[in-house]
């Protein structure tokens, strides 16, 4: 059975989104787990690690699954075009959370996270409580620095 290229498109989306969400339930599973068997030994420092932890891996994970696409024979121009397109959106993903944490830790902050899809950002603070100063100043970075609305940043402490 030959497939046509909107066949392997979606074959490939289909494929992508599927990884994703098995690394995700994976993750998610494995958190689960490991709160309700440690839940006296988890602090704050250990949900940065393991949610920085968690993050690189399901990226790994990714990439090689985009890497595989890539090289593989099978695969037609536009389906390595589309795996091209998906490894550099995690790149520039990458990147701007890095710049992102490292900017807001400038701000005075002892520990942050920065998770993005599309044009919404997920700020995790290690912040007991947040004055209206420290949600503007974090809001004003994040804002000025991936051009997105303040309506697509969440704010979160964790204490």
């Amino acid at each position: 059975m030959k497939l046509g290229k909107k066949g392997k498109f979606f074959a490939l989306a289909g494929m992508i989104l599927l990884l994703v969400v098995t690394g995700y339930l994976n993750v998610y599973v494995n958190n689960k787990s490991n709160q309700t068997i440690q839940t006296s030994t988890i602090t704050v420092s250990n949900f940065f690690e393991t949610y920085r932890s968690d993050r690189t891996t399901m990226r790994e994970q990714t990439v090689m699954y985009l890497d595989s696409v890539i090289n593989s024979e099978l695969s037609s121009a536009e389906t390595i075009a589309q795996a091209q397109e998906s490894k550099m959106e995690i790149v520039n993903s990458i990147e701007t959370e890095l710049k992102l944490e490292s900017v807001i830790k400038a701000l005075g902050f002892e520990d942050v996270v920065v998770s993005s899809s599309n044009e919404n950002y997920n700020i995790i603070l290690k912040s007991t409580t947040l004055n209206d100063e420290e949600v503007a100043k974090v809001l004003e970075v994040v804002t000025q620095q991936t051009g997105t609305e303040a309506s697509n940043v969440i704010i979160i402490p964790v204490e």
